[in-house]
This record gives structure tokens, sequence and C-alpha cells, in this order.
């Protein structure tokens, strides 16, 4: 009876990591696909950071499954990575944003407006009459 519930563990264990695995990679993929396809940097910048920090923490909580469910080990510096990844990835990317838009670069807009920078000269007019 041990060996059937142990057996059962290892499957539902498997089809965890290989669903993490794939999840990862399609976050990645449409990342990539996304890259080349959107037509503005501020909708690359996206989806170059949305998508991808969701992809390889996919992938690093698969491997981190792997690791505890064969070798029972807990890794830290897996679970750092996911923190890291988390943490860094779109602050990078906001702050790209918000350089390029400041530096001129005007993003693709459709039947919208563009409120960073409405904002930006409500600010400015407001230090302008101190």
């Amino acid at each position: 009876m041990l060996s059937l519930i142990e057996t059962w563990i290892d499957i539902i264990l498997n089809i965890s990591i290989v669903l993490f695995l794939l999840v990862g990679t399609f976050f990645i993929l449409s990342s990539s696909i996304g890259i080349i396809r959107f037509p503005d940097v501020y909708t690359r910048l996206h989806a170059a950071t949305k998508a991808p920090t969701l992809g390889i923490a996919s992938i690093l909580v698969g491997a981190f499954i792997f690791l505890y469910g064969t070798k029972g080990i807990i890794s830290g510096k897996l679970l750092l990575a996911i923190m890291f990844v988390f943490l860094t990835s779109p602050v990078g990317g906001h702050m790209l944003s918000r350089a390029a838009h400041r530096v001129g670069v005007k993003p693709v807009l459709k039947h919208q407006h563009d409120a960073y920078e409405e904002a930006l000269k409500k600010r400015n007019v407001h230090r302008d009459n101190e």
C-alpha cells in the first residue's frame, strides 16, 4: 500500500514539473513573438518584461519541485532567483520605458491619449508657478 502511494506522489510531482516547464516555455515563447510583432518600444518592453518574468519563475519553480521531489533538496538559490526575477524585471522595464519617454520616444497611440505626457506637463506648470 505504501509503494502505491509513493507511486502516485511521484506521478503527481512529475506532472506538476512538466506543467510548470510547459507554462514557462509558453510565456517565454509568447514574449519572443511579442517582441517581434509589437509596433513600438513600450509594447515591446511590456512583452520583454512581463511574460518572461512569469516564464522564468515558472521554470525555476519546476526546477525547485524537481530537486525537492527527486533529491530532497530545498534549494535556497532557486528561491532567491525567483524573488530576484520578480523584483528586478518589472522595475527594469519601467525604468527603461520612462527613460525612453523622457528622451522623446513617442508611443503608437490609437484612440488614446498620452497620460504620462499630460502628467509631466501639469507637473512642470505647477513647478513654474511656484
